[in-house]
């Protein structure tokens, strides 16, 4: 079943063996793609999609110090030689458009105020250029605000088309923006983007509703993890907010639905695929800890419709061949996730080089 084909929106993928998205700083201090990120996806290729590290739309969002933007014209350009990298090899991409919302912090932006749904800090401490420092009390947004923030998204996604992507997939998961105003630890609001689901939704519905009437529903994804806990996030009912959101968004004909199970820290903790298939009736892709051997079962039982491998993927390029072939996987090196440079990001062995070697 991974290797059955899948429609996805406009595109047709040869395989169900997605590329996650994962943040691995490498763009600089100026945010920009370069030729090692066209390598490292170039890499990947051979997967039914590849998905990219979160990539801000707006300048001074920064949560990871080097991560990507798609905001000006030079990036767009940069971000061009990874997508025609990506084709000449055969592959699809999806670039991750994302606003960090408090998990910005000014020291990495100029001084820059973060902003959220309410004025809650994420309760830890972020690596920034000076060094690890605790995360500031954002200022909660005004309703003005909003409609410009969600313009924001529509011209990533604008951008992204633009630098030759196939599609892009709106980041609601992780404690980010969108997510901190669907889960109730991040959202206290009282007016109408607070306290029911409805409400909680509202800004993730309204960036849906614009991005997809700009580039079109079939190009378009949107990530979740009610039940990750990461970024001081945490929801009342989990179960509820997904169904909610997995019933709702029936309506936009997205490409597809990305769920993370489970929570970064306890993945045996509870699992919300089961709802999500329950309610969402378009293309379901799993995503936290899947085995290929889990994700061939699932598949095969319709519990969803593909998977998006992390740091298995990470650290092998080619991992649909390897998996085809039942060949043993190379191992992720976690102390060069975030490290600049080709160690740990493009010189982990294919299944070829390493029988070679």
């Amino acid at each position: 079943m991974l290797f059955d084909t899948l429609n996805v929106g406009r595109l047709a993928l040869p395989n169900r063996i997605l590329l996650a998205p994962l943040t691995r700083a490498r763009a600089g201090l100026e945010h920009m793609p370069n030729d090692l990120m066209a390598e490292y996806y170039a890499q990947r290729a051979s997967g039914g999609l590849l998905i990219t590290e979160c990539t801000m739309v707006a300048s001074n969002t920064s949560a990871f110090v080097t991560e990507p933007g798609i905001y000006t014209a030079e990036q767009i350009s940069a971000w061009k030689k990874v997508t025609d990298a990506v084709h000449a090899k055969g592959g699809r991409i999806f670039m991750q458009i994302w606003h960090s919302g408090r998990a910005a912090h000014p020291a990495m932006n100029n001084g820059a105020e973060n902003v959220s749904s309410s004025a809650i800090a994420i309760d830890s401490e972020v690596n920034t250029p000076q060094g690890k420092l605790p995360n500031v009390q954002p200022r909660a947004l005004a309703l003005e605000e909003i409609p410009t923030l969600v313009q924001a998204y529509v011209q990533g996604a604008k951008n992204a088309i633009e630098a030759g992507f196939d599609g892009v997939e709106v980041h609601g998961a992780n404690g980010y923006l969108i997510d901190q105003f669907l889960r109730d630890s991040a959202n206290q609001r009282t007016d109408a983007y607070g306290g029911s689901l409805e409400n909680r939704a509202r800004f993730l519905f309204e960036v849906l509703t614009a991005v997809t009437e700009a580039i079109g529903a079939d190009r378009v994804g949107l990530r979740l993890s009610p039940l990750n806990s990461y970024n001081s996030m945490i929801d009342s009912d989990p179960l509820a907010l997904i169904g909610f959101l997995a019933e709702r968004l029936n309506a936009f004909n997205l490409a597809y639905l990305h769920v993370m199970r489970s929570d970064f820290f306890r993945q045996q903790s509870a699992d919300v695929m089961p709802v999500a298939r329950a309610s969402y009736k378009g293309v379901l892709i799993g995503n936290m800890g899947y085995t290929p051997e889990e994700a061939e079962q699932a598949i095969s039982e319709g519990k969803l419709d593909a998977v998006a491998f992390g740091t298995a993927f990470l650290a092998n390029p080619d991992l649909p061949e390897r998996i085809s072939a039942g060949a043993e996987l190379n191992k992720p090196n976690p102390s060069t996730f975030y490290t600049p440079g080709a160690e740990g990001y493009t010189d982990y062995p294919t299944m070829e080089a390493a029988v070679s070697a």
